[in-house]
């Protein structure tokens, strides 16, 4: 089973928003085989803490604005890591120094790239997938 395109294309929104925040390194993962409580994760930096939340927030309001709401929320004090539970999604927004430490992607790297479509401004993910494939 591979995600959802609801999931990919909530995905793709909270991606794009991360990206007009000037977020780093955005990768979508398909967890949807490997996890049962989510389709994919969504990934993404800052350099800082004030930046991470930034990202934050802006995810948050154009999720919004399709009626979207986190079901949890975890870490917003901090801002050093801030996950985002859309129960589909699940979006992790971390510090840069943290996101090395924990290395999601590489606990991670059995699970199909989601391309996210942001366009020429973010480098192409290699071995992405498309639309569920």
């Amino acid at each position: 089973m591979t995600a959802t395109q609801t999931s990919i294309a909530m995905a793709r929104t909270a991606a794009k928003a991360a990206a007009d925040k000037i977020a780093h390194d955005i990768v979508a993962l398909d967890v949807s085989e490997r996890l049962a409580l989510a389709d994919v994760f969504l990934i993404a930096s800052a350099p800082s803490e004030r930046q991470v939340n930034a990202i934050v927030d802006g995810v948050e309001e154009e999720l919004a604005k399709q009626d979207l709401r986190p079901v949890r929320r975890e870490g917003r004090s901090g801002g050093r890591w801030v996950l985002l539970d859309y129960s589909d999604i699940v979006i992790h927004v971390q510090h840069e120094e943290d996101r090395v430490f924990y290395a999601l992607e590489r606990l991670w790297k059995d699970c199909p790239v989601v391309d996210l479509q942001l366009g020429d401004d973010v480098p192409a993910q290699a071995g992405a997938v498309s639309d569920g494939e």
